[in-house]
């Protein structure tokens, strides 16, 4: 078996983000590292919409980034620091729209590594230096400067290396232009680890650590050291110089300090809590993550803790000596990984889970009735100021970035009956959950819809002059009239625009500068600029049939056959050419394509004829409407669309470079197409010869059961094309390669660009008897989605396979159920009103019963946080269609749902579907104990519109796997595999394996085998023989896998994902029988005919590959009407992909030398070896890495030639080949 892995939508979670003037010009762009990928975001200064400029994929693990600038640079450089053994240093290219290379500087070996550096980096304020540090004992400075081409340079690394030392945390000292001087958080383990009782180990403390880089001796030395009373989490760089007192800020656990070397003292100040927060009063609280804002008159941090809570800090300072430390609770956003505020007055929210958000930042928060918090307020040690969260008051939200991370799992199933599955996916955390449905198209949103008089059958917009910004008219035809709408703050209908009203129109266009041209069945109105109107009259009885207009051309065909043309003379008026052509067949459709820049006329005439045929002709003056080429199609051609697209995307958003007329060269045209619709429901996209007219390279696709029409529109800039058949369809360019994707939305009739204030990039389109303006925001993306929200972290679900509603299983750790929240507030009231005195009586029951009554909503402020051991369960029955809960079924408090099975007992012979649920009590998971645990059964209604709770069976271990099986219930209780059976009063144990080695977390059955995955032991297959009631380990795996995910491929293999982010497949070979005898007396022991300590019988693995995000959960399933199965696998960084399995083995050895090819000329971006990074556990096996394939998508024009001269190919052959696996089974 071989396998090709693609991605369809790349991993949402992020890990790091930094912002700067990556492009060089104005404007600043965020840099999201999301764990194997880089991404590249631009934020609209003036609309707030987040645009992706680029991603890429650099096939390793990225640990730490940071963006610098040299001293007097105007453009920021990226520094990355991966799992590759080398410090990296990235440009962003904006004509190229790629990262580059700057630097690849090698130090050590490759994987995250305790003592190899990577992990941490520190960056010099003024960007002279950067320092780069391992988790254990290695430091590496940098120095950075400039050659005489202004090129950045990069020393040779400087040693700072401790040995015994842990670093938690490292940042630059801001010290102007004194020796760069870096600060680190550590702690000295060298003791601890010589004495054994222990005592060492509690005494041990932080210490922060000043490291100085002498640029005049160049080397490194430890500065200055010193104990810190509290176990610090990270270090926030002060502006110094000019700018401020410099020096760090350290958050430790409910203390903000601020530390300076010199004569300065320490300031300390406590971290704010919640009035009257439900949290275990006992927990520390410390910030996550901070951001910097610094103008030349000011600066300030912002920081927020793990609530989500962020403050804003500013130091007073007296003489350059910091006096006090001052704190203002400034607004709560969901808990984030990073946060950058940027110049233009935005504050972007990496989350931890779920979506990212960016805000604008509305006031700074000086002039509210906020209480601010000092150090310099007396306070006792140990207490702390108090403040009441509130909604947001300081920031508006103006965009959010969908993101599935984390996914706990997910399943395709087409429950909405739309031919195409949908994936329905369970991610997030805590009160932040939600149940996901990921349809496959592009996100539509509608600016307005209007109803019209009657049924209309097309819609054109047009400018009144060509260098206009914005569309005047919209036009409306119907059966027997024309409606001419203006466009200005509202749509209003108009008679003076000089359009022929009383009859329909064919078509309607600007023309050159200033005028515009009406085609109609009786002729062709040419309406100048000062209201003037030329009408050419259709001759004797013949009328006008189809039409095809640009800026300068006019084309008609007179009664089905005879083709005319007409030309725009220097003056601007039309002339009709001479000659008029007859085809060989009825004109079906036409097409012209636009004038390209600084040319007088398009070349070429598209004409799809009724013998299904398309025909070029030429439109050169000197042998106008001549043939140059024809192409036979399998149907005949319902609508045609010559445009020209490739171009890459920095030239299409020239307007907003200043350098954009240097882009517009030669080497950046894109490539004509030609887009023939089919009657048949099929597109073909063909490429146009520029010089000769020829059509080469076809690519087909099927998009719906109506013959598909073709429209040009303009998305980003850039020539796009709308297909509408059954489904509406959007094929387009971005980010080096071509999408065609459907639209999420219904049916669409007829469509034009549009254009106007208020939606720059818009479409105009009719539906039935509407109007409707719509805008496509979220290109690239591959699902939209719908969203809803859940109580608790959702663990599984089950669909009914009667009604197709859902059963989730949603748990919490470290949480309230609402009954357990209810007493506890009502406790805490009746302790607020005990403590008041007789006088303050009557404010106190108002508090306590403000208190009672306020409710946050736990989705924004978070949940409380209960304490370790304390446990929150529910059993949700959902509707995914309209996304309503139907009920909900509460736990009591410590009860942990830890599995769930929906089966049916061929005992009970009701044929009703029942629930078992796997429940654990009283866990505590490190170190893991639990007070046993327990199986309760639920039977189902026929309508799943409620659950009758029949019995609960204790039982000593916890539940870890349900599965039905032949009529009964498989558990795996801890370590044991049962067959329970239903029982009146309780489950009734019939059978049992004990030899399972540490704890069950996964059972699939199929026929009467049974494939069990233990926590860290692989996958067992077991038989269950009936005659003897046993069940009967038969074979095992040669490899250790921590198990995460498995699904059945067939009664011989499984795929297995574990928990380091591998996939492999383990098949049973042909020799393995599962007609084993076990020994029933057990005198034979287990190791005496055994093979390597486990089963007489192994499986072999015939695929591995290093997916590198842990994937949670996998299954069979076609994902295209008509596609092909592949494996579609879910990730915790919120990545869905799929492998497809090759059909011939011609394929495999293309994509393989493919694979070898780009692996030499493309090597990846931190400077990983591919090959190395996908065996990273273990080598890498019959896999194909899609990801490095498309990248030949990407690269430039003369890498591609030669790759494909190497394979004997030419390019176009290989996109071809790579559009062409994707397509067949996915998108």
């Amino acid at each position: 078996m071989y396998l090709y892995n693609l991605t369809l939508q790349k991993g949402t979670g992020v890990t790091h983000a930094v912002h700067g003037n990556f492009s060089g010009g104005k404007q600043q762009e965020v840099l999201l590292s999301r764990g194997k990928s880089l991404e590249l975001l631009r934020p609209d200064s003036n609309t707030g919409k987040v645009h992706t400029l680029l991603s890429t994929e650099i096939f390793g693990c990225i640990r730490a980034l940071m963006a610098f600038r040299l001293t007097g640079g105007t453009k920021d450089y990226i520094v990355v620091g991966s799992d590759s053994g080398r410090i990296v240093i990235l440009e962003y290219i904006p004509s190229k729209n790629a990262l580059e290379k700057v630097h690849q500087e090698t130090f050590g070996k490759s994987g995250c590594r305790r003592i190899v550096p990577g992990q941490y980096f520190a960056i010099d304020p003024k960007g002279r230096a950067v320092m780069i540090g391992a988790v254990e004992k290695q430091k590496l400075a940098y120095i950075m400067n400039r050659d005489t081409q202004a090129r950045l340079t990069i020393s040779s690394p400087l040693e700072a290396h401790k040995s015994n030392t842990l670093t938690y945390h490292m940042v630059g000292v801001d010290v102007g232009f004194d020796n760069p001087m870096f600060a680190c958080l550590e702690i000295d383990y060298e003791e601890a680890d010589m004495d054994p009782s222990g005592d060492a180990a509690q005494r041990t403390q932080q210490t922060l650590t000043f490291y100085e880089l002498d640029l005049g001796l160049n080397h490194v030395v430890r500065k200055y050291s010193e104990p810190l009373e509290e176990h610090a989490n990270f270090l926030v760089s002060v502006p110094g110089g000019n700018d401020g007192p410099s020096g760090v800020l350290i958050c430790s656990e409910n203390y903000l300090t601020y530390k300076n070397l010199g004569d300065q003292h320490d300031i300390r100040c406590p971290i704010p809590r919640r009035r009257n927060d439900l949290d275990d009063p006992e927990r520390g609280m410390i910030f996550i993550c901070s951001a910097t804002h610094r103008t030349k008159s000011m600066y300030f941090f912002l920081l927020q803790t793990e609530q989500g809570d962020i403050f804003k800090i500013t130091l007073e300072t007296d003489d350059d000596v910091v006096s006090e430390i001052k704190l203002k609770y400034f607004d709560t956003v969901p808990p984030a990984t990073a946060m950058c505020v940027l110049k233009t007055g935005f504050l972007f929210v990496a989350s931890e889970f779920g979506n990212h958000y960016l805000y604008q930042i509305a006031h700074l928060g000086d002039d509210d009735d906020e209480p601010e918090f000092s150090s310099a307020m007396p306070l006792e040690e140990g207490e702390t100021f108090f403040f009441a969260p509130r909604a947001l008051k300081n920031l508006v939200l103006v965009d959010e970035l969908p993101s599935f991370a984390p996914i706990i799992t997910s399943q395709v199933a087409d429950l909405a009956n739309e031919d195409t599955p949908q994936l329905y996916v369970l991610c997030g955390r805590g009160p932040r959950s939600t149940l996901r449905v990921l349809r496959h198209g592009l996100e539509v949103s509608e600016m307005a819809v209007s109803e019209l008089p009657g049924n209309p059958n097309a819609v054109w917009t047009v400018k009144k002059r060509a260098d206009d910004e914005f569309d005047a008219y919209i036009i409306v035809s119907f059966v027997n009239a024309t409606l001419v709408l203006s466009i200005g703050e509202t749509v209003e209908e108009v008679t003076d625009s000089g359009f022929l009203g009383t009859t329909p129109t064919l078509c309607c266009a600007a023309l050159g500068d200033d005028a515009l041209v009406q085609v109609y069945p009786d002729g062709i109105r040419h309406i100048r600029s000062d209201k003037r109107v030329n009408e050419w009259k259709a001759p004797g009885k013949k009328s006008i049939t189809k039409c095809a207009v640009n800026q300068r051309q006019v084309v008609i065909t007179l009664s089905g056959r005879e083709l005319v043309y007409f030309e725009m003379d220097p003056t601007g008026e039309l002339n009709e050419y001479t000659e008029r052509s007859e085809m060989p067949a009825e004109i079906m459709c036409m097409a012209l394509g636009t004038v390209p820049e600084g040319e007088q006329r398009s070349w070429f005439l598209a004409v799809g004829l009724a013998d299904n045929t398309v025909r070029i002709l030429s439109l050169d003056p000197n042998n106008c409407l001549t043939p140059c080429s024809m192409q036979a199609l399998p149907s005949p051609a319902e609508s045609l669309c010559l445009v020209e697209m490739g171009h890459t995307e920095s030239t299409t958003q020239g307007a907003m470079d200043e350098d954009a007329p240097a882009q517009r060269s030669g080497s950046n045209k894109g490539t004509i197409y030609l887009n023939i619709g089919l009657s048949n429901g099929v597109l073909l996209r063909t490429v146009l010869d520029p010089v000769s007219g020829d059509l080469a390279d076809t690519r087909t696709r099927y998009l719906g059961s109506r013959p598909v029409k073709l429209f040009r529109i303009k998305m980003q800039g850039a020539e796009a094309v709308l297909a509408m058949s059954s489904r509406t369809w959007l094929s387009y360019y971005h980010q080096n390669r071509f999408h065609l994707t459907p639209l999420s939305y219904e049916t669409l009739e007829y469509a034009s660009g549009f254009s106007s204030e208020q939606c720059s990039e818009g479409i105009v389109a009719i539906s039935t008897n509407t109007l409707r303006i719509l805008a496509l925001e979220k290109l690239g993306a591959v699902f939209n989605q719908v969203a809803f929200p859940l109580q608790y972290t959702p663990r599984t679900f089950v669909i009914h396979p009667d009604t197709g509603r859902m059963l989730i299983a949603e748990t919490d750790h470290n949480a309230y159920t609402e009954d357990t929240k209810t007493a506890r507030k009502e406790q805490m009231a009746e302790e607020m009103r005990s403590a008041a005195g007789d006088e303050e009586r009557e404010l106190a029951r108002e508090m306590a019963n403000a208190f009672i009554s306020e409710v946050l909503p736990e989705d924004v402020f978070s949940s409380p946080k209960a304490g370790l051991g304390l446990w929150a369960s529910q059993i949700r029955c959902l509707d995914a269609m309209h996304g309503q809960t139907m009920f909900s079924v509460p736990l009591t408090q410590n009860e942990a749902i830890m599995s769930m099975a929906m089966l049916k007992f061929s005992i009970a012979a009701d044929g009703r579907y029942y629930l078992a649920v796997g429940i654990a009590k009283d866990l505590q998971l490190n170190p893991r104990i639990s007070q046993g645990g327990c199986i309760d059964i639920y039977k189902i209604d026929p309508t799943c519109s409620s659950l009758e709770f029949m019995h609960r069976t204790e039982i000593d271990e916890i539940p870890g796997a349900l599965c039905g099986f032949q009529g009964r219930l498989l558990a795996g209780c801890g370590r044991m595999l049962r067959i329970y059976d239903y029982g009146k009063k309780k489950m009734l144990r019939k059978c049992e394996n004990k030899h399972i080695p540490y704890q069950i977390v996964n059972i699939q059955a199929m026929g009467h085998r049974v494939y069990v995955s233990d926590v860290q032991e692989s996958v067992f297959f077991i038989r269950y023989r009936r005659a003897e009631n046993q069940l009967i380990i038969f074979a095992d795996d040669t490899h250790p896998r921590w198990v995460t995910a498995t699904t059945l491929l067939d009664y011989d293999t499984i795929a297995i994902a574990d928990k380091f982010g591998n996939l492999s497949i383990q098949r049973l070979p042909h020799s393995v029988t599962d007609d084993v005898d076990e020994d029933p007396t057990g005198t034979k022991s287990l190791w005496d005919r055994g093979l390597l300590s486990g089963a007489s019988q192994k499986s072999e693995n015939i695929c591995s590959f290093h997916v590198g995000e842990i994937i949670m959960s996998l299954q069979k399933a076609t994902l295209i009407p008509g596609g092909s199965e592949a494996l579609i696998y879910a990730t915790l960084s919120g990545t869905v992909g799929a492998f497809v399995p090759f059909t011939s083995r011609e394929d495999y050895d293309f994509f393989q030398h493919l694979e070898m090819h780009m692996r030499n000329e493309n090597p990846p971006l931190c400077g990983r070896d591919h090959l190395s990074y996908r065996s990273s556990y273990y080598p890498v096996k019959n896999v194909l890495d899609g990801d490095l394939c498309e990248q030949y998508l990407s690269i430039e024009a003369a890498k591609q030639k030669s790759i494909a001269g190497d394979m004997f190919r030419t390019p176009n052959q290989i996109c071809k080949k790579l559009e062409d696996i994707r397509t067949r089974y996915a998108f």
